[in-house]
């Protein structure tokens, strides 16, 4: 059995699922080889402009599992001691760059319990809806290791503020679907039974949009939110808006505007724009 799905259900859309759903979907390293495996193929896909992540089952991921008798990654091989631990460490904590690379949109789909990796794993993605019985929760602290880990320190105080985070971080209290959208961790809280067709829904949305568009707003977007000044920030816009200037999907978008119809997309590729 497969512990990461990779389904296509409509053009320009994938759809990952966590395949683990007899514990939650918790982080065990051999999923975690299948997720990296999936997001580099993922990397290299010029259909897909939007991915959708969820989880099968009731829920979404349960984070690391601690009951996982591998206890070390594929890549802490021949390794022991503090060496093998980094190297493991380093394995699941990569996953959340990982995301944040695709060249896709991606859209966490949060369908039950995401703590600790778990919600590490949804926020890094670019969006966030929720069932209404979803659950979140920063619990690594709980364990006796820093409540730090696996990038939570970078997303989450991005996304609700460094105050919230840090509360969210060290309590390490479980909240509901309602509060993270109060707080700003997601867009969208939907009944359970309506989540990946709302999830749908948005993608399509995205998928109207010019390839090119979107795969440059992704860029510019995780890019700018470490950039060091809004000098930097506009820099980066310009140079994009110039080289988007200069796509064919400019070019169909003004003479579609002109003539008062949909857009006709030529280039299938997130990373170049052009067909």
């Amino acid at each position: 059995m497969s512990l990461v799905e990779l389904e296509r259900p409509a053009a320009g859309l994938a759809v990952v699922t966590l395949n683990r759903p007899e514990r939650l979907n918790a982080l065990s390293f051999a999923l975690a080889e299948e997720l990296h495996a999936t997001l580099a193929l993922l990397e290299q896909d010029n259909e897909a402009r939007v991915v959708v992540l969820t989880g099968a089952g009731r829920g979404f991921c349960a984070g690391l599992d601690l009951k996982d008798e591998t206890q070390r990654s594929p890549t802490a091989a021949g390794l022991s001691g503090p060496a093998a631990g980094m190297r493991s460490q380093e394995y699941l904590a990569s996953l959340v760059p990982r995301l944040q690379r695709l060249p896709q949109t991606v859209i966490a789909a949060v369908n039950g319990p995401a703590f600790g990796g778990g919600l590490a794993l949804a926020a890094a993605c670019d969006l966030r809806i929720a069932a209404a019985s979803a659950t979140f929760g920063v619990q690594f602290i709980k364990i006796g290791v820093s409540g730090c880990d696996i990038g939570i320190s970078y997303t989450l105080p991005r996304l609700v503020g460094l105050s919230r985070a840090t509360e969210l971080i060290t309590t390490a209290r479980t909240f509901d679907a309602e509060e993270a959208v109060r707080i700003g961790l997601l867009t969208q809280v939907v009944p359970d039974a309506q989540l990946l067709v709302a999830a749908r829904e948005l993608a399509a949305t995205l998928l109207a949009h010019s390839p090119f568009a979107l795969a440059m707003t992704k860029q510019v977007l995780t890019a700018n939110a470490a950039a060091t000044s809004v000098d930097a920030a506009i820099a980066l816009e310009n140079r994009t808006q110039i080289l988007a200037g200069s796509s064919s999907d400019f070019r169909e978008a003004s003479a579609a505007f002109r003539e008062k119809r949909p857009p006709r997309w030529a280039s299938p590729s997130p990373s170049t724009g052009e067909s």
